[in-house]
């Protein structure tokens, strides 16, 4: 069974999928018609990096031509220090003016990001960002919806030979199995229907704990943001990530999908229609029936109760703060001064607030997250600090 071209980290994925559920090295690359040797490599470094060790490794240089020298961003940290009242636009002429003919100038979106990273851009210019993530922090739930878990359980085979995908979705607090579903596929749209109908019969948890594999997270959006994702931050919900390579981080989860495997998979289903059943079964006996001694011999149907927090579709959004707001199109892209500026396709169809912090260079925004610079002239968005790493309240 030679790699499929259309997906090699999918491969890769089932490949370890395999190996993690205990299935031998040498039977598993004889089904996928690589060399032990090729599969040893797969899973080291599956083992060593995590999920992000499986996508295509670049074969680009560590350096790129255009990447800025450490000399010319000092040069911009001093000539700001000498002249703290000048922005990015006239900062950037002292280096046409010192370096002419010499280096190639950086953009002045560049320039005012490597100040905004020195702690050189004065709060007038820009929005208090006192709470831009730093990274991953993970939150322990204290009551039912504080929390819930989502992943994919490992997709298998059904009677029919199709393959079954499971999506499933707990409460951390009460261990309640929430939703138990058997796809076709991993792809967006049916996982956010999905989402929709759990929404709307139990309301909406405070933030989703989730793996950085899709469709959770994207490894080319911007900020590894999916469609999902974004609905999630729309319907003001905090996103909580493991890390790489570390599912203990969302071990009751893990340990509910050993469960679900061992009593309803073996054998599987027929069909969708067959497995779902069995799913429904396991939902009902682990919720209503089975004991936890994590809670105290309790079943999860005891502790939980849906949310306050009721399902309304999506709010509007409003930035009031900012110079206006722009729509975002479905090629990803925004519109200013008849320019047109690469954002993300995760974002389309979405409204960012936008305010012009310097000459030309311009602060934009997703809800209360800052996304970065945009130059008009380079046309370009200059990123900033990840401001969906760490859980932000929703509500802030």
């Amino acid at each position: 069974m030679p790699w499929r071209e259309c997906s090699v980290m999918e491969e890769r994925l089932r490949f370890v999928a395999r190996l993690l559920d205990g299935e031998g090295m040498s039977d598993v690359c004889r089904e996928f018609g690589i060399s032990r040797k090729t599969g040893y490599k797969i899973f080291n470094r599956y083992k060593d990096e995590g999920l992000e060790a499986l996508t295509d490794r670049s074969r680009r240089p560590v350096r790129y031509a255009n990447q800025l020298p450490v000399q010319i961003e000092r040069m911009i940290v001093e000539n700001k220090q000498e002249k703290p009242h000048w922005g990015a636009r006239k900062i950037r002429e002292l280096l046409i003016r010192k370096l002419a003919g010499d280096v190639r100038i950086p953009a002045k979106s560049t320039v005012h990001a490597v100040l905004d990273r020195h702690g050189l851009v004065s709060q007038a210019r820009k929005r208090n960002r006192a709470n831009k993530a730093a990274g991953t922090q993970l939150s322990q739930a204290m009551r039912p919806n504080d929390l819930w878990c989502a992943d994919f359980k490992g997709e298998f085979k059904l009677g029919n030979g199709r393959y079954c995908y499971p999506l499933t979705v707990t409460d951390q607090a009460s261990r309640y199995l929430l939703a138990c579903e058997a796809l076709e596929a991993t792809k967006e749209v049916p996982v956010i229907e999905a989402f929709v109908r759990l929404f709307k019969e139990r309301g909406l948890p405070e933030a989703i704990r989730s793996d950085n594999g899709l469709p959770f997270a994207s490894l080319n959006g911007l900020y590894n943001l999916s469609r999902l994702s974004v609905f999630w931050l729309r319907l003001g919900i905090a996103i909580e990530r493991i890390r790489p390579g570390n599912p203990h981080e969302n071990a009751r989860h893990e340990r509910m999908h050993r469960t679900l495997k061992a009593e309803t998979t073996r054998p599987p289903g027929m069909n969708t229609l067959q497995q779902q059943a069995r799913f429904d079964a396991f939902m009902s006996e682990f919720n209503d029936e089975r004991p936890h001694e994590a809670i105290g011999m309790k079943v999860p149907a005891e502790l939980y109760r849906g949310s306050s927090r009721a399902y309304q579709g999506l709010p509007g959004l409003e930035y009031p703060f900012h110079d206006k707001d722009i729509l975002v199109t479905a090629c990803g892209r925004i519109c200013m001064h008849r320019k047109k500026i690469n954002i993300s396709t995760v974002l389309a169809g979405q409204r960012l607030g936008i305010s012009e912090v310097d000459d030309g260079i311009w602060l934009v925004s997703f809800m209360h997250y800052d996304l970065g610079y945009i130059d008009l002239e380079q046309r370009t968005l200059q990123t900033i600090d990840n401001p969906f790493g760490t859980r932000l309240s929703p509500m802030s």
